[in-house]
């Protein structure tokens, strides 16, 4: 007499098959969750290297304009305004008037032009000083930058423009042989007055155009993006290790 053979007791495989689709499903989500992390410690480490480029550019004596000086480099020139030659870059309202950076162009003796950012002024022009003899300026090279997709469209012919374009910039002041950058000028800012016990007087209403005071000081929030992602991968890691868990018992 025969008998059918015996089964061993044991778990069903379909217990761990039920995690294979869930686990396919979870890990790109985790591999782009690390990925934007990784991300953002390369923008960190670029980042740190950009603010201690400016840092020692800000330290270094400036140079006499050149015609290649490495991006924010500290630099000097020495010149004429070249009159009528004004260009209007951006838009920012202060207070309740709306303006932009003023470009010139400047002209000086047996070397090229420069163009020069000289910082903020109304657009309508209104109360700008515009040197007419010989000056010298201090401030950082700043070269073309990046044009934004969501930038708004140039005005050459208007001479107003949206995003920093060296050559454009040039050609449409009549110097399309200047260098290919702008002087930003800078000037240290006034001291604040010392506080008092008595009435605080009107703030009063600084020269025109108003220049920067001091070198571009770019925040630095990578560190915090990247601890963010890094947390969500691990918070998403330890949701799914949670439900497998559950779901194999329950098997």
């Amino acid at each position: 007499m025969t008998h059918p053979p015996r089964t061993m007791p044991g778990r069903p495989p379909i217990a761990w098959q039920r995690l294979i689709l869930p686990s396919f499903l979870a890990l790109p989500i985790l591999a782009v969750l690390l990925g934007l992390g990784s991300w953002q410690v390369q923008r960190l480490a670029w980042k740190q290297g950009l603010l201690a480029e400016l840092a020692a550019a800000q330290a270094r004596p400036p140079i006499d304009a050149p015609a290649n000086p490495l991006p924010f480099a500290h630099v000097t020139a020495t010149g004429r305004f070249r009159p009528g030659a004004e260009a209007m870059l951006g838009l920012e309202v202060r207070g309740t008037v709306l303006g932009g950076s003023l470009i010139a162009v400047l002209d000086r003796p047996g070397a090229p032009a420069l163009l020069v950012e000289r910082g903020w002024a109304p657009l309508d022009g209104g109360q700008v000083t515009r040197p007419e003899g010989e000056v010298t300026l201090n401030g950082y090279a700043r070269f073309s930058d990046r044009r934004s997709l969501l930038a708004a469209r140039d005005d050459p012919a208007g001479r107003r423009f949206y995003s920093f374009d060296a050559g454009a910039i040039a050609r449409s002041l009549g110097a399309g042989d200047a260098l290919p950058y702008a002087l930003v000028v800078v000037v240290p800012a006034a001291p604040l007055a010392p506080s008092g016990l008595g009435s605080t007087p009107p703030p009063q209403r600084g020269p025109v155009p108003d220049a920067a005071h001091g070198f571009p000081a770019p925040n630095n929030p990578h560190l915090g993006y990247a601890i963010t992602w890094f947390g969500l991968a691990l918070a998403w890691t330890a949701i799914f290790l949670l439900w497998a868990s559950r779901r194999i018992r329950e098997t």
